[in-house]
C-alpha cells in the first residue's frame, strides 16, 4: 500500500494484522528504549522496526539499531533516509540512499473520523472549510484523518531537514482525489509552509508534496522532498 505512493527508489516494507507471531529481536540498545513500555508499545516498535531492517537488506545494507534521536526521530545509519509509521494493524519502513531523496516522510491512520476535537487542533479555517466542501462531494473519504496524516508526514519529511519543531497549523495543506468510480481512493496534496522552509539544493523550499490512498480500513500519506525542484 505505502510503496504506491512513492517514487521507484523508495524501498518500503509493510506488515498488515497481527498474526500473533514474535516478531525479530531487538538490539540490545533497542529493547532498553522499551523497557518499561507496555506490551502493545513494545511490539510495535519491534515490529516497524523489523521492517526497517527488511528495508536495509533490500537496499544492500548490513541490518543494524534504529534508536529515537532527537524528538524522537529514528536515528539512520549513514547513507540513508528513512521514515516509519504504524497504527493498530499496520507498521510500515520506507528507507532511500540519502543521494536519491533529500527526505521523506510516511504516515498510516485507521480510517475513522478523528476523535472530537481534534480536528479544530490541528487544521487551519482554510483548511477545514475545503474538508467540508470535500466531505460533501465525497463522503466515503474519512478527510479530517486523512488531513491529520498527511501532517504527520509533512512533519516526517521536514524534521530531518530543519531540527525544529513544526506545529499543525504552519502547514496548509490542499488535498486533490485521482481515483474514478470503482478504484481505489487515492490522490494528491500540496502542503504549503507557513513558516521559512528548509533548504534544499541551496533553494529554500515554500512546500512539500505528497500522495495518499484509502486501503483495507487504512488512510495512508507520504511525503518526498527531492534534492533539486
Amino acid at each position: 500500500m505505502i510503496e504506491e505512493l512513492l517514487p521507484d527508489e523508495v524501498v518500503a516494507v509493510e506488515v498488515f494484522g497481527d498474526d500473533g507471531s514474535e516478531p525479530a529481536p531487538l538490539y540490545p540498545e533497542e529493547a532498553a528504549v522499551v523497557a518499561q513500555a507496555v506490551p502493545k508499545r513494545r511490539r510495535e516498535f519491534a515490529l516497524v522496526r523489523a521492517c526497517a531492517r527488511r528495508a536495509m537488506d533490500k537496499l544492500g545494507v548490513p541490518p543494524q539499531p534504529v534508536l529515537p534521536g532527537e524528538r524522537g526521530a529514528p536515528i539512520w545509519p549513514a547513507g540513508l533516509a528513512g521514515t516509519m509509521t504504524h497504527c493498530d494493524g499496520y507498521c510500515a519502513a520506507a528507507l532511500v540512499r540519502a543521494a536519491d531523496l533529500a527526505s521523506l516522510g510516511i504516515d498510516a491512520e485507521p480510517h475513522q473520523e478523528l476523535p472530537d476535537g481534534v480536528l479544530d487542533a490541528v487544521s487551519l479555517p482554510a483548511e477545514a472549510a475545503r474538508l467540508r466542501l470535500l466531505a460533501g462531494q465525497h463522503p466515503e473519504v474519512h478527510w479530517d484523518r486523512l488531513l491529520f496524516s498527511a501532517k504527520e508526514s509533512v512533519y516526517k519529511a521536514w524534521f530531518p531537514l530543519t531540527r525544529q519543531w513544526l506545529e499543525f497549523t504552519e502547514a496548509d495543506i490542499e488535498m486533490s482525489l485521482d481515483s474514478g468510480p470503482g478504484a481505489p481512493l487515492h490522490g494528491g496534496f500540496q502542503a504549503e509552509l507557513l513558516v521559512p522552509g528548509p533548504l534544499v539544493g541551496g533553494r529554500r523550499l515554500g512546500r512539500f508534496e505528497g500522495r495518499w490512498t484509502v486501503q483495507r480500513g487504512l488512510v495512508a500519506s507520504a511525503v518526498t522532498v527531492p534534492h533539486t525542484l
